[in-house]
């Protein structure tokens, strides 16, 4: 319940919003019980043929309760279902703001297509907790107190007797079925949690199972998937009509029981034959706000469980925060690594260890080491998308954890190997560098970053994850990015290691004369046009086992040249 109660709070700004929805919707029904009442007043009392005039009341309730049940119906829809979708836009943008401080640490964990099924499906899924939770219940409440009411005029033993198969249908009905359906939920959930994943990697991995041969036992697992979800599915359905079955019997069995305590009235005069055929369907109408009661503990346990998968992310505590009152970030844009060391959560091996350097204003270094070396993780902290475990990353003097992370992003332009387009125009892809950016400021950066050909096409259409564009395409893209963003220090992170000679060549030549009058941090395991670094730091398994200009490097028989040497020689082959 405690999942309940923390959902609960979230729409607790709109309590009033909902509490008149609710009446608004008691009086919907209270209207279609007040029109088969007179309905039933006029024909009962017609039969008799009395004068005219003493059916006008009967005349005027029917024009009334019908007009306003129309009336009440359609306000009751339009305040239920503004309210619904100012609670979604509350939780989508609850949901955002509390994920993003995770991003990436936190999130590793989940596979994306997991993610996907949690912010859209999940927090769809919590529309039904005020439509099918809490409205209906409030709603069937007042109109049993209502017929209580009605009935009590007559015969407080019919008043009693309506009460309780009331109570059947608005508790042990939905018990019962709630008993049946247990898991039936949280199944059909899981399951569409299961085919969004297999259906992610099926799009964005086709081409590696059609290679190795995975296909069959892809579509496999999908088909799998969809028949257990089918098959509960079915289930459900089989409850749902159970459920409308029984409230039906009930329903007729209060008709029953109620004319059997009230016809023995008639004969002492206390009711008469029009009172009880106007109670007959009053009764019946009565219990049409109960119809939806059983539903409301399955979509409550469906609730609970989105809850618990939304709250099981939520929970969790941001790697990186912004301290209490950030430094603004230095005009000196030196850089400080000392003790360095890194250990990744679950592992026991160090992913860096002790490392200790220093980058002066304006220098280019390259950081580099055969894979595993550690290099991405220390552009990671870089980034302060980690903390450190041990020792301090300092600019200007300054911990890194003093400023804000936005801001020390901000001055940091990164241009990682693999470079992410979203499924937006060019325009799009590049103002996120610069939100402020004109036209002419776009245009300006393409061509600097060598895509002059692109000027014109800022407003075509890049594809999913950019691949209507090429690899050597996506990283200009990247490089005119970081133009616009115009941050003093750059971190190249394998910026060319998935692109052909041609295309590295003249990649490299546009990010050596970008980054002119800036301090360069270039990560790479290809050593390639080395002689331009102001200097070397060699890496292996998470330490610093070299440094120097290439041509120091060279002149030792250390990691450095072991690697040039074998890079080099398979070219020449």
């Amino acid at each position: 319940m405690r999942t309940l109660f923390r959902l609960t709070g979230l729409v607790k700004p709109y309590f009033w919003w909902m509490a008149l929805a609710a009446l608004i919707g008691f009086a919907t029904t209270g209207s279609g019980i007040g029109l088969l009442m007179t309905s039933a007043y006029i024909i009962a009392k017609a039969a008799l043929q009395p004068p005219m005039v003493t059916l006008q009341l009967g005349i005027a309730g029917v024009r009334f309760f019908g007009l306003a049940r129309g009336v009440f119906r359609y306000a009751e829809r339009l305040i239920s279902h503004n309210v619904t979708f100012k609670i979604l836009a509350k939780l989508r943008v609850w949901f955002y703001d509390a994920i993003e401080p995770l991003a990436p640490a936190r999130l590793m964990q989940f596979k994306s297509g997991d993610l996907l099924q949690r912010i859209v499906d999940d927090i769809q899924s919590l529309e039904n907790i005020y439509t099918r939770v809490l409205g209906p219940p409030l709603t069937a409440l007042l109109v049993s107190l209502l017929m209580w009411f009605l009935l009590g005029v007559y015969s407080i033993q019919a008043a009693l007797l309506i009460l309780f198969f009331h109570t059947l249908a608005g508790i042990g009905v939905p018990l019962l079925t709630r008993q049946l359906s247990r898991g039936v939920s949280i199944g059909i959930m899981n399951y569409k949690a299961e085919e969004q994943v297999l259906a992610l990697d099926l799009f964005q991995g086709i081409g590696e199972l059609q290679l190795y041969g995975k296909m069959p036992t892809h579509l496999a697992a999908i088909r799998s998937a969809e028949t257990g979800k089918l098959q509960l599915q079915r289930k459900n359905a089989v409850i749902e009509g159970l459920h409308e079955s029984l409230t039906g019997l009930l329903m007729n069995g209060a008709l029953i029981t109620i004319l059997w305590a009230l016809i023995p009235s008639i004969s002492t005069g206390a009711v008469n034959g029009i009172s009880l055929t106007v109670i007959t369907l009053a009764v019946m109408a009565s219990f049409e706000p109960f119809l939806p009661l059983p539903s409301t503990l399955k979509h409550l346990e469906a609730d609970q469980h989105a809850g618990e998968r939304l709250f099981e992310i939520l929970d969790a505590k941001p790697e990186t925060t912004s301290p209490p009152a950030p430094r603004p970030f230095p005009a000196d844009h030196a850089i400080q690594v000392e003790q360095l060391s890194f250990t990744y959560p679950g592992s026991t091996i160090k992913a860096l260890d002790r490392l200790t350097f220093s980058v002066l204003p304006g220098e280019h270094i390259a950081i580099v080491g055969p894979s595993g070396a550690g290099k991405s993780t220390l552009t990671s902290l870089f980034m302060r998308f980690w903390n450190t475990s041990e020792g301090s990353i300092s600019i200007g003097g300054h911990n890194i954890s003093l400023f804000d992370p936005e801001v020390l992003r901000r001055n940091i332009a990164l241009v990682s190997q693999r470079t992410y387009l979203f499924a937006e125009t060019i325009r799009e892809n590049l103002i996120l560098a610069a939100p402020d950016a004109t036209d002419n400021d776009l245009k300006k950066a393409l061509t600097a970053a060598g895509l002059s050909d692109f000027t014109s096409k800022l407003d075509e259409w890049c594809g999913q994850h950019g691949m209507k564009l090429s690899g050597g395409e996506r990283q200009r893209i990247a490089i005119a990015r970081i133009l616009l963003q115009c941050a003093p220090i750059m971190i190249l992170d394998e910026a060319t290691a998935n692109l052909d000679g041609v295309t590295e060549r003249e990649v490299t030549e546009t990010l050596n004369a970008i980054s002119a009058g800036k301090t360069l941090i270039t990560i790479t395991h290809r050593l390639k046009a080395m002689e331009q670094y102001d200097r070397i730091i060699v890496m292996e398994k998470g330490k610093i086992v070299d440094q120097g200009v290439h041509g120091e490097l060279m002149t030792r028989d250390g990691l450095y040249r072991r690697m040039w040497e074998l890079q080099h020689t398979v070219e020449v082959l």
